[in-house]
């Protein structure tokens, strides 16, 4: 079974949904959970994990509220304030509830050493007890600041979400990624999604992508990778079932289950 570590809903009436905006076109209707099973459907894919768009409780509380009649999503990652005072509380009452597998800090726009801030250890440990997982939203900058947590949290599960977004199409921009992100490689608490890689292409062709799944491949290995759609991003690049094909064929066959299920069942403890 197929298991897809990464999918969004919005509504954009909702008051808590700032983005996307009519900047964003394509992306600037809603996209609700009957828009994404049909296309779960035809990709024979079993399960999703809903993660968090907007940085407001109100919209995680939603994602939960859809998440509870819905057997096709298996665990939603959601967001809380991880700067605020209130947060560790805010993060145990989150982990109790049911399919709430994770936080999301939205940390792509901000300084390359957030992670390195006191203020978030509290936030950090209550991560930790709570056995909750950190989605890291990065760039290439916050790679050497989120090797240095995962070494002071050797035990907290982190996910680096796309990859840290590199760009693709550039033998330059490759080598300083692998370079970059090459550390995180030998902290075992940390696990890559094969994920958001067609949004970044810029000019490159779609199969641009490919070397950096087989060098995440050699960095991680399969037990640590997992495989998600960014859907409905993703429709700013490709559809769903061209970019599932393509990860398919950059994965060796003897690693399918690993990345394209048993890697996101695992980290996040699903019941799959």
């Amino acid at each position: 079974m197929i298991i897809d570590s990464h999918v969004h809903l919005w509504s954009l009436d909702r008051p808590e949904c700032s983005w996307p905006t009519h900047a964003e076109k394509p992306l600037h209707r809603d996209f609700g959970i009957d828009d994404l099973k049909p296309i779960l459907s035809r990709n024979a894919v079993g399960a999703a994990i809903l993660v968090q768009s907007q940085e407001h409780a109100d919209d995680t509380a939603w994602l939960l509220s859809i998440a509870a009649g819905e057997p096709l999503i298996a665990g939603v990652v959601g967001w809380c304030d991880l700067l605020d005072e209130e947060a560790p509380a805010r993060i145990a009452d989150l982990a109790a509830k049911p399919k709430a597998v994770g936080i999301r800090p939205m940390v792509q726009h901000c300084a390359a050493e957030w992670f390195d801030r006191p203020r978030l250890d509290p936030a950090f440990r209550s991560i930790l007890t709570n056995n909750f997982v950190l989605d890291a939203l990065i760039r290439i900058r916050h790679l050497p600041a989120l090797n240095r947590l995962a070494i002071r949290y050797p035990d907290m599960r982190i996910v680096i979400d796309h990859a840290a977004k590199p760009t693709v199409g550039s033998k330059q921009a490759f080598d300083h990624w692998r370079a970059t992100i090459a550390p995180l490689a030998d902290a075992a608490n940390v696990t890559c999604k094969v994920s958001g890689l067609l949004t970044e292409c810029d000019d490159a062709p779609p199969d641009a992508v490919a070397p950096y799944i087989s060098e995440l491949l050699a960095l991680f290995g399969a037990d640590r990778l997992m495989w998600g759609s960014d859907w409905p991003v993703l429709t700013m690049a490709d559809d769903y079932e061209s970019w599932l094909d393509l990860a398919k064929s950059c994965v060796p066959t003897k690693d399918h289950d690993r990345i394209f299920h048993q890697t996101a069942s695992n980290v996040y403890g699903l019941a799959q």
